[in-house]
């Protein structure tokens, strides 16, 4: 089995795929100030299977337009939106979040919770400008350094998985060289990271590396997977999610 293949099937079966929760997801709607007397077209970009697309269609008068590349996600949504009866609310589609089949000025506001490193920071808010309506909102969470210093383990670690890491102020600073304007900051707390993601995902261990027939594959990515967790609890302190809202100048 690819290793693909088999990220696909440790992750699919979880609530959600990265750090997040509900609360936080519900603060960031908040600090939108999002034109709640209107129908909004929202597009949810790299949703995985869906937590915050289905929480996002319980919240507003809204269609979502749900894109995540991997089919395995979307069949999961799809099921969640029927079972929640939100089937005419969203629309999941198959679909690269770096080519994407929207109209220019089609949305009111671009969502991505803990996706856009796919395509990286900067690439992914200049392109996606133009699927927004003049005023729209983009609600982003990106991988931050909060601290100005950090320990040589843990930046190398970080410059080596995704180079872009960096600062909020550096991250703000790309928002408004790109015709951005800057509604709203906060980082993620640790129960999003640990409680919400890490955990779940660690007490899967042992039955996904069974269900693949303890490959030496398998067992390596788990170990991969308690690596990261490792240098997150020692390193917490040290970066999170910044979740970034922004309007559309």
């Amino acid at each position: 089995m690819e290793n693909l293949e088999l990220l696909i099937d440790l992750h699919k079966n979880q609530n959600r795929q990265g750090p997040g929760s509900e609360n936080e997801t519900k603060k960031a709607l908040s600090l939108a100030m999002l034109d709640k007397t209107k129908q909004l077209k929202v597009a949810d970009i790299g949703c995985g299977t869906g937590a915050s697309t289905i929480f996002l269609a319980k919240q507003l008068n809204a269609h979502i337009t749900a894109v995540d590349f991997l089919p395995e996600f979307i069949d999961i949504l799809k099921e969640a939106s029927i079972r929640d009866g939100l089937g005419k609310k969203i629309t999941p589609i198959v679909c690269s979040m770096d080519n994407l089949p929207f109209g220019e000025e089609e949305y009111d506001v671009i969502w991505s919770e803990g996706a856009i490193y796919n395509m990286g920071f900067e690439r992914g808010i200049k392109e996606w400008r133009r699927y927004l309506k003049p005023g729209g909102t983009l609600a982003v969470s990106e991988i931050t350094w909060i601290t100005n210093n950090r320990p040589s383990e843990i930046e190398t670690y970080w410059i080596r998985e995704y180079p872009e890491i960096d600062m909020a102020s550096s991250k703000i600073k790309i928002l408004e060289k790109n015709g951005y304007s800057l509604t709203a900051y906060f980082v993620l707390p640790e129960n999003c990271w640990i409680e919400n993601y890490y955990r779940p995902l660690q007490n899967s261990f042992t039955a996904f590396i069974k269900r693949n027939d303890h490959s030496n594959e398998a067992q390596e990515i788990v170990r991969n997977e308690e690596a990261e967790i490792a240098l997150y609890e020692k390193y917490k302190p040290y970066y999170s999610y910044g979740v970034y809202i922004a309007k559309k100048l």
